[in-house]
């Protein structure tokens, strides 16, 4: 496989955001993106998954996050979708269950080419410090609807709603780690009896 890296800029009137991944990297991570949680929780995803990220925004955070979460999932679900090229030779389907605690999350992923979400956690707070809990949906709809993928969240339990998050992108870090891996039984071979995905 090449080099498996991608850079990709989204600018609209709402937000300008770059995203840097390398798939194949050390889990180094650099964030500017004005949400302080967000970046811990992509953190999360870099470490676990071994990928490389770094993610600069800008958004109109005064009036709240909302922009900025949802178009950073998009901008990063571009740069998913651009490092992995026509996806010969990976390992495709990628699943983790995370612990923390008395929390535990479960997530399942396919790169299949079709987006889907289905996506189950219900926070037992509202706000994780100044964090809108709502936000995570729209921050991996975004990731799910341009990376082409189809991903499974259930949180199974929880009670600490920082615990529950954690869970969650831990275990998305460790799924995307295996489904992006490389399958040397696969090499140059299209994982999908379509011939595409």
């Amino acid at each position: 496989m090449s080099d498996r890296v991608a850079s990709v800029e989204r600018n609209t009137l709402e937000t300008q955001i770059r995203v840097t991944i390398n798939l194949d990297g050390q889990g180094r991570s650099q964030f500017d993106t004005g949400v302080p949680f967000l970046d811990h929780m992509m953190d999360q995803i870099a470490r676990h998954g071994m990928i490389d990220i770094d993610v600069t925004a800008k958004g109109d955070n005064e009036i709240d996050d909302h922009h900025t979460v949802e178009d950073i999932g998009i901008t990063l679900g571009q740069a998913f979708a651009k490092a992995l090229g026509d996806k010969k030779g990976i390992t495709r389907y990628g699943h983790s269950y995370v612990p923390l605690d008395e929390a535990l999350s479960r997530v399942v992923i396919d790169f299949s080419g079709r987006p889907g979400l289905d996506y189950n956690i219900t926070f037992t707070r509202a706000r994780i410090g100044n964090f809108d809990v709502d936000l995570f949906q729209e921050f991996f709809q975004g990731f799910v609807n341009h990376a082409l993928l189809t991903l499974h969240i259930d949180n199974l339990r929880g009670i600490n709603s920082h615990h529950q998050a954690e869970t969650v992108f831990k275990a998305f870090g460790r799924a995307l780690r295996m489904a992006v891996e490389p399958d040397p039984r696969m090499a140059g071979v299209m994982p999908s009896t379509k011939g595409t995905l």
